[in-house]
C-alpha cells in the first residue's frame, strides 16, 4: 500500500511552530510521504530527521508546486500554518493554494489543533 502524502507549508513567523509540531508528532509523520515548500521542508527535515521532499520556496513557486500536486491527485492532506497577522507579498499564491485544496476536497489544517485532527483522520 502506497503511503499517503502530506504537504507542509508555513509562513515565516510560523516556521518554528511547524518544526515544533513535526517534532511532537514525528512518529506519526514518519508514516507518511512528506513534501514541503523550500525553507519549511528543509527545516523540518534538518531539525527532526524526517524525510521531507523540499520544493521551491513558497514565493518562488513552491506554493504553486504544492497546488499542482493537489490538482494531480498526489497530495492527500495539507498542513499550512498561516500567519494571520502579517501582510504577504505573495498572498495571491496563498489564495490559489487554499482554493485548490477546497476545490479538490483535501483536508487542510491551518493550525496545530486542526493539524492534529488531520493526522488522526488519516
Amino acid at each position: 500500500m502506497e503511503k499517503k502524502t502530506i504537504g507542509l507549508v508555513a509562513h515565516d513567523e510560523k516556521k518554528d511552530d511547524m518544526v515544533a509540531f513535526a517534532k511532537a508528532h514525528k512518529d506519526q509523520l514518519s508514516q507518511f510521504a512528506l513534501v514541503g515548500t523550500g525553507t519549511t521542508g528543509g527545516r523540518v527535515a534538518q531539525e527532526t530527521g524526517l524525510d521531507v521532499l523540499a520544493l521551491k520556496s513558497g514565493p518562488l513557486g513552491g506554493d504553486s508546486q504544492i497546488g499542482a500536486m493537489i490538482a494531480e491527485g498526489r497530495l492527500d492532506a495539507l498542513i499550512f500554518f498561516i500567519d494571520p497577522m502579517s501582510a504577504l507579498p505573495h498572498d495571491v499564491d496563498v489564495k490559489a493554494l487554499t482554493r485548490l485544496a477546497t476545490l479538490y476536497d483535501i483536508p487542510v489544517a491551518y493550525n496545530k489543533s486542526t493539524a492534529e485532527a488531520v493526522l488522526k483522520a488519516l
